[in-house]
């Protein structure tokens, strides 16, 4: 008998069935393998880009949500592609489309965010040529503050256990991480705010064993939230190895004058696209 291979593991499970007095006999193989995991869709492209997409609302996307109601328009630039996928929240690969999070930050209303137009602008230039694709692991939180992605904090754990699991399919290539409005209402939290982000981005590397895992956070928006500047300061003051920012001062506001409206998430996610590209993509592909 063929040796059958140390990185696929077979059981064979037999089974017999009546059918009008005859025996059948039916025997099933199941395939295990480090390459192909059972998360793994038989259609998920030959080479996967992870990006993890973190932090707050703004991040889980609240484009075009109104009095707690999404109004279901994606734009061009959000729209489908086979070769963008998501991790579900039960950790299985399944075709992005708008709201990204909508199974992760479940008590609140999602919308257009960042992710899709991000993956449509870095899409073309990934290597090699139609067969590499983007794999995006939806982690956001609406309301929450830098202290709750703290290590052994319920959302950071999460976040590590999804991109652990994401890892069975590809590499990950960046965090994008957008949060800091909710450490903008205390003085206590804003004072913290440089460190505690400093500190999440040393655990994540830590624990992913990736040390120089790019980075990539949103400085906020203008919004209502009266220590914006000092957060934002905070933000713009981090300087450390592959963490770099896009700012997102002067975007569109929704009526709220604290989310993303779906025009500046298309935008966004086109910055985030471009300062990926330029830092980190050559160095990827």
């Amino acid at each position: 008998m063929e040796e059958i291979p140390a990185h696929a593991a077979v059981l064979y499970h037999s089974f017999t069935s009546n059918v009008n007095n005859l025996q059948l006999t039916l025997e099933a193989a199941v395939f295990s393998s480090s390459h192909f995991p059972h998360r793994c869709r038989p259609a998920a492209p030959a080479v996967m880009r992870i990006f993890l997409l973190s932090g707050q609302s703004n991040m889980a996307g609240r484009g075009g949500v109104h009095h707690r109601r999404w109004d279901g328009v994606v734009p061009a630039e959000c729209a489908p592609d086979p070769s963008i996928l998501r991790l579900s929240a039960a950790l299985a690969w399944e075709e992005a489309r708008e709201p990204l999070h909508a199974d992760i930050d479940t008590t609140k209303t999602c919308g257009v965010g960042p992710g899709m137009a991000f993956a449509r602008a870095i899409l073309p230039r990934l290597q090699p040529p139609g067969t590499a694709g983007v794999g995006l692991v939806p982690c956001a939180v609406g309301g929450t503050a830098i202290r709750e992605w703290a290590r052994g904090e319920h959302l950071y754990e999460q976040m590590v256990r999804r991109a652990r699991a994401a890892t069975e399919c590809g590499e990950i290539e960046a965090v994008l991480w957008y949060q800091g409005e909710s450490d903008a209402e205390s003085d206590a939290e804003t004072a913290a705010y440089q460190g505690n982000v400093e500190r999440l981005i040393a655990n994540i590397r830590a624990d992913l064993g990736m040390p120089h895992l790019p980075f990539i956070q949103v400085a906020l928006a203008s919004g209502n939230k009266r220590n914006i500047e000092k957060v934002r300061e905070a933000q713009l003051s981090i300087n450390l190895l592959n963490v770099v920012t896009v700012d997102a001062i002067g975007l569109p506001l929704n009526e709220d004058n604290l989310h993303l409206t779906t025009e500046a998430q298309v935008k966004l996610g086109e910055s985030l696209a471009q300062t990926y590209i330029s830092n980190f993509l050559q160095a990827t592909c």
